[in-house]
């Protein structure tokens, strides 16, 4: 018999299908009771639609949103990011606290010259510190490599480091194969520098510092914190009453916490949610809220 007389089982199956179809459609009928099959009813199709169309404006809308701020900040190195966020975190609340405590002195010149010297110091004193902390990283990391090549070189400790590399990789994945992993070990084998740089990373999860880092970090924190502390001074500048100075401060410090809490959430958290960036944003403002007001107490309180 020719193939092209041929019909398999299923191709016969399907075609009978077919037919059976289009004898129920030419009957009007469902092909069980008789009854004439009804087209589904636009109603009961209506709030679904009108729902699901609704959500996916939201999504749409809150994915624009995202890709508005990582289009801004995307581009930028994460390790300044960071450093730039803990300069501002400080910046915005420190000063902030000072300027609302000298103001129950009731004198405008007492709180920009302390709000200055306060912000030249802190900002003297962030950098400092960033500037420490990223040398003593780099020295650490050059210290765990010097150890690691010393044991990496020794041809007494090449089984324990062959072991090391198989641990790492089945902490990677746990189901990797036997031959998979020999095969991956073998090649590191052929470039010594590159499973050295395998076990650092993956291993003892450290990454290389950038160039210059210290000076990079120090730069980047204390700016921060100079252009955070900054902002609660502004007011001052433009009133002669110490107390309507501090409202003004008070008001443009609302603002400026809460979009910086929810421009964080946004840049840390990527993905999270509109609420949870709002809580991060009125997280922001009841911390800077807190600490300026109890500054004001407890000079008020000094005072009298």
């Amino acid at each position: 018999m020719s193939p092209s007389n041929e019909q398999t089982p299923l191709l016969t199956s399907t075609q009978q299908t077919q037919n059976q179809g289009s004898i129920d459609r030419e009957r009007g009928l469902d092909g069980s009771n008789g009854e004439t099959l009804a087209p589904p009813s636009s109603s009961s199709q209506g709030p679904e639609k009108s729902d699901s169309k609704m959500m996916q404006s939201q999504d749409d809308h809150e994915h624009k949103k995202n890709g508005l701020v990582n289009a801004i900040f995307g581009k930028i190195d994460p390790r300044i990011m960071s450093d730039l966020i803990i300069g501002l975190s400080d910046g915005l609340t420190v000063p902030f606290a000072l300027t609302a405590g000298l103001s129950s002195l009731g004198d405008s010149k007492l709180v920009l010259l302390g709000g200055f010297a306060e912000l030249i110091s802190g900002t003297i004193s962030m950098g400092l510190g960033g500037y420490l902390g990223a040398k003593s990283e780099a020295d650490y990391y050059k210290n765990e490599v010097n150890l690691e090549k010393a044991k990496f070189f020794n041809q007494k400790n090449r089984d324990i480091v062959l072991h090391d590399v198989e641990d790492i990789l089945m902490e990677i994945n746990p189901n990797f194969k036997e031959q998979t992993i020999f095969n991956f070990i073998k090649d590191l084998q052929k470039e010594p520098e590159m499973m050295l740089s395998f076990i650092i990373r993956f291993g003892k999860g450290l990454e290389e510092p950038g160039e210059n880092r210290a000076l990079t970090s120090a730069t980047t924190i204390g700016l921060g914190y100079f252009l955070g502390g900054f902002i609660p001074l502004l007011p001052y500048f433009f009133v002669d009453k110490v107390g309507t100075g501090l409202l003004y401060s008070i008001l443009v410090m609302i603002f400026t916490l809460f979009w910086f809490g929810y421009i964080k959430a946004q840049l840390s958290m990527d993905d999270c949610s509109t609420k949870k960036k709002l809580i991060e944003g009125l997280e922001m403002v009841a911390v800077g809220g807190v600490a300026a007001g109890a500054a004001w107490f407890f000079v008020r309180t000094i005072e009298n």
